[in-house]
């Protein structure tokens, strides 16, 4: 059964091994899909447990060696605040609750970090 929420998903879901995990290596090996194509197929295909994770994302918070986990502990870090500030926002732009929190945080970090990766002004190039 796949969690509802990012925040309840199980570390398990997306560590090395797991099948989202062998699904990006199965997507991003195959000829003409690379690791943001693969990854954003992933993060449509589930997009309650897997975040959008590409060259504007890496740029404005680097390379750690698991983005998705990462993010999996800051969304139930400090019981879940991070998770409930994103819906929090969610419905301040009164979108629907088929927006997941995941989306509004893929949506919020590229619209802030969109104009100074396209000048290349970044940092984490």
């Amino acid at each position: 059964m796949f969690a509802s929420t990012p925040a309840d998903a199980e570390a398990a879901d997306l560590t090395e091994g797991s099948p989202a995990h062998t699904a990006w290596h199965v997507l991003r090996d195959r000829p003409g899909i690379g690791w943001v194509t693969a990854g954003k197929l992933l993060a449509r295909k589930r997009p309650r447990l897997l975040p959008v994770y590409d060259q504007v994302v890496r740029c404005l918070l680097g390379r750690p060696k698991s983005f998705w986990l990462d993010l999996h502990d800051a969304l139930r870090a400090d019981n879940r605040a991070l998770h409930r500030d994103l819906t929090a926002l969610r419905q301040s732009a009164d979108l629907p609750a088929t927006v997941s929190a995941l989306r509004v945080c893929d949506v919020v970090l590229w619209m802030h970090h969109r104009t100074d990766h396209q000048q290349g002004s970044c940092i984490g190039i």
